[in-house]
């Protein structure tokens, strides 16, 4: 078996984080996004603009309490997950924070990479002090609700709509990652 892990990512590591995002939207977002807004996101210059958002995410990252993480295969960067302080109103960012992406490479997924990369964002933030995690998440995404809700992560009944070209809804998942 290949050498597997997660590990904090570096400068490099941006275009490979660029390169997944762009690729698992492409195959996993063409159901739920409007195509217009999904070719937006997806496209060249927008690949190229992540990469710059994520190389200044691993240089300059907005509070020391924001991370990229990066699953590895033989070196490989295959998956990412990034979390920072929870910003919405109704959380103490003290206490709470927000999963606000998690990716594994198509090429490399239900390997293990995904629950790698959460249990070492849960990790972290538990040593910061965080006891509730949340995350928006597109309301018809089955397989990332799935995903997490076999992790123990439930609809905390708050939602919001986006403006993307046509109204897509998103719903808020959150846990508890109070260790037990």
């Amino acid at each position: 078996m290949a050498d597997v892990g997660v590990r904090p990512a570096r400068r490099a590591d941006a275009a490979a984080v660029a390169d997944i995002q762009v690729r698992t939207w492409r195959q996993g977002y063409r159901d739920l996004l409007p195509s217009a807004a999904l070719e937006e996101v997806t496209s060249a210059d927008a690949e190229k603009a992540w990469r710059e958002r994520w190389a200044q995410a691993v240089s300059a990252p907005p509070s020391p309490r924001h991370r990229l993480l990066v699953a590895v295969a033989s070196d490989l960067v295959v998956g990412f997950a990034a979390h920072g302080p929870a910003e919405d109103r109704d959380h103490d960012p003290a206490h709470a924070a927000e999963l606000l992406t998690l990716l594994v490479d198509p090429l490399h997924g239900r390997t293990g990479h995904g629950s790698r990369l959460l249990a070492a964002t849960v990790d972290l933030l538990r040593e910061d002090g965080v006891s509730t995690l949340i995350s928006w998440v597109f309301e018809d995404d089955t397989v990332l609700r799935t995903f997490l809700g076999s992790s123990g992560w439930a609809p905390d009944g708050t939602a919001r709509t986006l403006d993307m070209g046509a109204p897509v809804r998103q719903i808020r998942l959150h846990t508890d990652i109070t260790e037990v």
